[in-house]
Order: structure tokens, then sequence, then C-alpha cells
């Protein structure tokens, strides 16, 4: 039996709904107008949006200075407790600015953290769906060092079965952890869906559109390497800019009105 909102509108019973919201076909182009739309939030919410920003690019140098100072252990500490989980945390917060705007309200930061905070469960056993990801890549890293040469300096077709082994394999998991987080953290912050729907909505809407995702996998590949050639200045821009971005990808491809919203 259905039940009824505050507002009067019904209320889905959770066993009623489907195990994944439906998606929308993309142009091959999508992207180009997703980062325009997040250009604009970003103008829109600037000191809000740079804050995050700022955020990404601490976080992003004290997991650098943390791999340095400590070796790979470190590596692992830090995507744990990093970007696995603080990451999600801040990328809320742009979404929710995002979401602020597209309704007309004038944005703020302490509205933001709020969202942020009160998606804190799902995003968590997200995180821990991706740490378990970093986990098995990690462990495929090291299994694929066998192929490393034992020369002090090897040459270049020594080198080969080892960097196309482990491009393989990186791109294999790259892959998943795209395909798992594109959609479903602006999900969870729009709809009231448990963390396995918005990840499996995520990665069919993904699949459906493969062309258009490719070549926003690519932005995003572009932006970090900008970030960190940058020694992570450009993230205070950039990941804004990729957060808000994603807040507009999800709006035009996933069809989530099935779910109830998560806001009055």
């Amino acid at each position: 039996m259905n039940t009824h909102s505050a507002a009067g509108s019904p209320v889905p019973n959770p066993d009623q709904l489907p195990f994944v919201a439906p998606c929308r076909p993309l142009s091959t182009w999508a992207p180009f107008e997703w980062l325009r739309l997040g250009w604009r939030d970003l103008r829109a919410a600037a000191r809000q949006s740079l804050f995050y920003g700022l955020l990404f690019a601490l976080l992003g140098a004290s997991l650098a200075v943390l791999t340095w100072r400590l070796g790979l252990l470190a590596l692992y500490i830090g995507l744990a407790s990093g970007f696995v989980f603080i990451g999600p945390f801040l990328a809320m917060g742009l979404y929710s600015l995002s979401y602020q705007l597209e309704h007309g309200h004038k944005p703020t930061l302490f509205f933001s953290l709020q969202e942020g905070q009160a998606h804190l469960r799902e995003t968590l056993v997200l995180g821990v769906c991706l740490l378990i990801v970093m986990l098995v890549w990690g462990r495929a890293a090291m299994v694929i060092s066998v192929f490393l040469p034992s020369d002090a300096v090897p040459n270049w077709r020594d080198l080969t079965p080892y960097l196309s082994i482990g491009s393989a394999v990186g791109a294999f998991f790259c892959a998943i952890v795209f395909a798992t987080t594109a959609f479903s953290l602006p999900m969870l912050l729009d709809r009231r869906a448990d963390a396995i729907t918005a990840v499996v909505t995520s990665i069919n809407a993904t699949l459906r559109n493969k062309l258009a995702m490719l070549i926003w996998g690519s932005i995003i590949v572009a932006a970090v390497l900008i970030g960190f050639a940058t020694l992570f200045l450009g993230f205070i821009l950039l990941m804004p800019l990729l957060g808000h971005a994603t807040w507009h990808a999800y709006r035009q491809t996933i069809n989530a009105d099935l779910w109830p919203t998560t806001h009055i």
C-alpha cells in the first residue's frame, strides 16, 4: 500500500520500486553541455564552489605528501580515508549547490554541508564498495609487478609486457569505478534510493550511453592530470566544475521520478 507525504503526494512502497531507474539516450556531445551548465553553476556559486575545490586540492596534496614520506602503505590509507570516503562527501556538497540553483534558491555553504551529512550512511556504503575495488586493484598491481624486468635500466622492449598488462588492468578497474560513480552519488542526494539501486542505475546508464560516457570519462581524466601537473592547484577550479557538471549529467540522463525526493 502506498503512503502519502506531508504535501499529500503518494510515496511508493519501497518493495514496489524497480531495481534500476531508467535512463535517457544521450547525444555524443552531451558532456560538453554538462560542462557549460557546470560552469554556469560555478560562476553563480563561486565562493561556495571554490571552497570545496580548495578542500579537494588539500586532500590531494596531503595524500601525495603521505605517499612520499611513508610509501605505498600511506597510499592505501589515503585512498581509504581520503578520496574514497571524504571525496564523495565533498562531491555531495557540490551537487547540493547545483540543486539549490536549479530550484531558484540562493546557494548556501551551510545547506550544502548539511546535505553531505544527511546522506552519510548511503555515501559510506558506496565508499566501502569503492574501497573493496581499490584494494583488489592494489593487489592486482602487486601481482602484475612480476612482469617488471629485473634489469637496473630496462629498455622499452623489456617494459612492454609490464606496461601493456598494467595498462589493461588499470583501465578495467578505472571503468568499474567510473561506471559505479557516474550517476550514483547525485541520485543518492536527489532521491530516497539505496546505494545498490543507485550503483546499478549508474552502471546501466553508462553501458547504454557508451560513446558519450567515454568522452565524459576522458574529460575527467584530463582534468585530473591537469590537477596533478599543477601540483593540485588545478583542483581548486576543476573539481567544482566537474562536480556541478556531474549533477547536470545526472539530471539529463536518469529518470528517477518514481523514487520520492529527499527534499521538501
